[in-house]
């Protein structure tokens, strides 16, 4: 199974710049056509946040727009730049996304098992997972094995441990409880925030810069 992962898109409304500098929605659409060219063509892409910069109803109708164009089927996972519920708002024809809370999910219709953990804290720009995250992810990993399935562990918008300033939290707190017992049955994790590769325990952890 071939899959691409792009994210920190930072879609702004039309018109507008990210940051005042950036034209953060022509890198997206450029990005849209460079997927839709690749030979061989990616099964799946995995959309990692920050989606959109600020959480506004405009830019997640740009976002709609600009994601229309894309050929392939995907997956949406909001980061710490995005409002949650706005996103399952918006993206409603995207029913794993739980209408409500966390958007945690688990998509098992690939040879791989993608179980997408939600470390976003809304208001707020840093990530955490909290008891229930966690123990939502294990059963979910756990339900793998038992089924011999590999899983792809998407831990949205956290860095690798030891890397940008120290805002690893979420990502040692799946490791530690989650990722490492098992690195067999789900051998890679992929998030969003910094250009990172950590090969560790057998299994591989990657994050994307943006798009």
């Amino acid at each position: 199974m071939l899959l691409a992962q792009i994210s920190d898109l930072h879609v702004r409304p039309t018109g507008e710049r990210y940051k005042d500098a950036v034209d953060s929605n022509r890198m997206l659409a450029d990005a849209v056509e460079h997927l839709n060219r690749l030979d061989p063509r990616p099964d799946l892409v995995l959309i990692t946040g920050d989606l959109v910069d600020e959480g506004l109803e405009a830019e997640y109708a740009s976002l709609r727009m600009l994601l229309a164009r894309l050929e392939l089927p995907y997956l949406l996972m909001p980061g710490n730049h995005d409002d949650r519920e706005r996103l399952a708002v918006f993206f409603s024809e995207h029913a794993y996304l739980p209408a409500n809370g966390p958007k945690h999910y688990v998509i098992d219709q690939f040879p791989v098992r993608i179980v997408a953990l939600d470390t976003t804290v809304p208001g707020d720009h840093h990530g955490e997972v909290d008891a229930a995250g966690l123990a939502w992810l294990e059963k979910s990993l756990e339900a793998a094995i038992t089924a011999s399935m590999h899983s792809l562990s998407r831990q949205v918008h956290v860095p690798a441990a030891g890397t940008h300033r120290g805002r690893d939290r979420p990502i040692r707190q799946c490791r530690a409880r989650a990722v490492r017992p098992c690195p067999s049955a789900h051998p890679a994790a992929l998030g969003g925030h910094a250009a990172v590769l950590l090969s560790e325990h057998g299994d591989t952890n990657c994050t994307a810069p943006s798009a």
